[in-house]
């Protein structure tokens, strides 16, 4: 299935297939197609003509630019995250318009890098302009939702078990933990989200090809598949408020570390 949305003045086809993809496998993208053509977009939409940066405006910058945004579908629907820098082109070619944190208004990119911006508001800083950071878009055109169901990666199974051996709450560091089957493999257990859980080293040996059970150990909780919102890449410091607005507490409650 495809959509369609104008760039100016021409029309952009984009594959809404590429978008669901953008939570699991690359989350800095909402498509393929929007971004072989964003990478097009002419250099001042960032870094106006003239512009000059300091050392220090440049990494605060970069910073910001590569800081995550919340994306909505057309619903106003929250089903993946992008950084600053791929939501601003989002705009800049009409996919997308950029929710105000505060009265939930939306702006096209034109009006939006008109907003006057509070003097202590962390922004995207040149010599000639000073543009907010959209911290929620919603995309003009795309209707789809989040698949609830996350694929089992390693990565996944880290930040949902919070980098934690679920057998002694230690947290030894990443070398030190291990992907163990409570069901052993040996035995028909399976790689799943019910049947994986980090453990230390330790515990992976005093455990073996046992069950918790057989091996008077006991799990601090029992394994399941994490929410959709693991997929999500929260910003530094902290999901911010607009995010709340969208994705329940309990949601993100759950997000591990």
């Amino acid at each position: 299935m495809f959509f369609f949305f104008l760039k100016r003045d021409h029309a952009i086809a984009i594959s809404s297939t590429y978008v669901l993809k953008l939570q699991y496998h690359d989350r800095t993208r909402i498509a393929r197609g929007v971004n072989d053509l964003s990478s097009r977009v002419p250099r001042e939409v960032l870094t106006p003509p003239g512009s000059h940066w300091t050392i220090e405006a440049a990494v605060t910058r970069r910073s910001i630019l590569n800081e995550p945004t919340l994306v909505l579908n057309r619903s106003w629907y929250a089903i993946a995250t992008t950084t600053v820098r791929h939501a601003i082109r989002l705009m800049f070619v009409g996919a997308s318009r950029a929710v105000s944190a505060t009265s939930y208004e939306t702006h096209s990119f034109d009006t939006w890098v008109e907003l006057t911006v509070p003097p202590d508001e962390l922004c995207i800083r040149t010599v000639s302009m000073r543009i907010l950071k959209p911290e929620v878009i919603v995309l003009t055109h795309y209707d789809g939702v989040p698949n609830k169901s996350l694929p089992f990666t390693r990565r996944s199974l880290f930040k949902r078990d919070r980098h934690t051996c679920q057998y002694c709450g230690t947290q030894p560091g990443a070398a030190q933990l291990t992907i163990d089957h409570v069901m052993p493999r040996s035995r028909g257990g399976r790689t799943t989200w019910t049947n994986c859980v980090l453990a230390c080293v330790p515990c992976n040996l005093e455990k073996g090809s046992r069950t918790p059970g057989e091996a008077r150990m006991s799990l601090g909780r029992t394994p399941e598949p994490p929410p959709w919102t693991h997929a999500l890449e929260i910003p530094t410091g902290g999901v911010p408020e607009s995010w709340t607005k969208f994705v329940s507490d309990k949601l993100w409650g759950s997000i591990g570390a």
